[in-house]
């Protein structure tokens, strides 16, 4: 009897997703604050849709849930908008994998995995890019910011997330100057600036505070700027473009 109730704990959704963040992504793939925050937005997505589909809340799921029936079925249905297996499918069963839920794994694992075309990536000519980074009005602190800003973002091809995690002590001035930037799954390049770049970067320097762990891009509170800080300010100096 505790044996079946110690099994039935084990393959219930709540136990499994505790132990897919707690044990897979953090002790198996040393996963990033970053990655991590993604499967989390991947799975509320997840919930949100099979709430509605089996009309139950996210904690009363089982493992026998993820059934590849009725995705399937819209898939024939609506191929281009139905749900696909998601990529967390795949570790979560291997983590329930016992005889009981073998049944239920064999049939989520059967869930197609997502196909999509990709389109062409689009990309600024020179004359449009120097139109946006002269966009902010230099001669205000918020102006120089999110003039230097994008810029950095031209010269290291830093990602948004990269941008607003960078600190002061990444910047490193000499002979050449360089900065460290910190990307998905750990991983770290440090990058050689332009002239330009590098002038911008140490006049924005004398503006902020350079205590180490101090955000070298930060609001006008000090505070770290998010991925929609930096998308409005963007946002601001597209508008200011388009007009020239």
């Amino acid at each position: 009897m505790n044996s079946t109730k110690s099994q039935t704990q084990k393959t219930d959704f709540p136990s499994l997703l505790e132990r897919y963040f707690c044990e897979y992504l953090l002790k198996q793939r040393n996963a990033s604050p970053e990655t991590i925050s993604s499967y989390r937005d991947t799975f509320r997505l997840f919930l949100q849709f099979s709430q509605q589909r089996f009309r139950k809340a996210p904690a009363s799921l089982t493992l026998g849930d993820l059934d590849a029936r009725e995705p399937k079925a819209q898939l024939r249905s609506k191929p281009e908008s139905a749900p696909r297996r998601p990529p967390f499918v795949s570790p979560l069963c291997g983590l329930a994998g016992s005889h009981r839920a073998s049944a239920s794994i064999t049939r989520a694992l059967a869930i197609p995995v997502k196909r999509f075309d990709r389109g062409v990536v689009s990309y600024l000519s020179r004359e449009e890019m120097t139109s946006l980074l002269n966009a902010p009005n230099p001669s205000t602190w918020g102006g120089y910011r999110d003039g230097v800003m994008p810029a950095t973002m031209y010269n290291t091809g830093a990602r948004v997330s990269e941008i607003t995690k960078l600190n002061v002590e990444d910047l490193q001035f000499g002979p050449t100057t360089t900065l460290r930037i910190r990307g998905k799954g750990r991983k770290e390049r440090v990058i050689p600036l332009w002239k330009s770049t590098r002038g911008q970067l140490r006049d924005w320097t004398g503006q902020i505070r350079t205590t180490p762990g101090s955000p070298l891009f930060p609001s006008r509170r000090g505070e770290r700027l998010t991925r929609a800080g930096v998308r409005s300010r963007l946002d601001a100096a597209l508008r200011i473009a388009r007009q020239t």
